[in-house]
């Protein structure tokens, strides 16, 4: 009689940030080496043709209850297809991003890959990069943008210039190699520099100057 070897979560942490439909909209380049894709050929694509949940249903009614803001986050097994051919496993986490009026704008997904024991053969994980730190204004801007705050309302409630706030954003930006406000905020939240499960949002301590 041999014992089942205990599910453990892999330490590395993939994330994608999601339209309404479900479609990719931008992917951290550890999802696409997770699933043997380029990141071209993962955005645009939807979701559940790459990870598909273990119940689909209840996926389903998740996404329509984050539309209908009756919940801003939710975990659920999935499983997909690695580079080498080979099936994975893991938990998603989907976590809500509205828009300034409280509308659901997308969704960022982390994927967390489940780790077997060291006697199977697995796949070479992304290294996890050095902690980024945020002087205290750059953090107060990207909580503000998690919510979906706009120039203007930054401005007034920094009690800064909108020229300043852009200012801040154009830094971030460029810092994290990120396209758009949107991508900014999936990649922060990949980096576990916005707190889960909380709303509004917050950058902890931690990675505060």
């Amino acid at each position: 009689m041999t014992s089942e070897i205990p599910r453990v979560v892999n330490a590395a942490v993939y994330a994608a940030y999601l339209d309404q439909e479900k479609r990719i909209v931008a992917a951290t380049p550890g999802l696409s080496q997770q699933l043997g894709r380029s990141s071209a050929d993962i955005c645009g694509r939807l979701f559940h043709e790459l990870l598909r949940p273990h119940r689909p249903d209840a996926l389903d009614r998740y996404f329509a209850d984050m539309r209908k803001g009756r919940c801003n986050q939710f975990t659920e097994r999935v499983r997909g297809l690695g580079g080498t051919g080979r099936a994975f496993s893991g938990e998603l986490t989907a976590i809500a991003v509205h828009d300034t009026v409280g509308r659901l704008a997308g969704v960022v997904v982390q994927l967390h890959p489940d780790m077997r024991g060291p006697a199977q053969d697995e796949p070479e994980t992304v290294p996890r990069p050095r902690r980024q730190l945020l002087g205290a204004v750059d953090a107060k801007v990207l909580e503000g943008i998690a919510r979906g705050a706009s120039t203007v309302q930054l401005a007034t409630r920094l009690h800064l210039s909108k020229q300043a706030v852009e200012y801040h954003i154009g830094l971030m930006l460029r810092r994290f190699q990120a396209p758009s406000r949107t991508a900014l905020v999936s990649r922060a939240h990949s980096m576990g520099m916005l707190t889960v499960g909380q709303w509004p949002p917050r950058v902890p301590p931690e990675f505060i100057k």
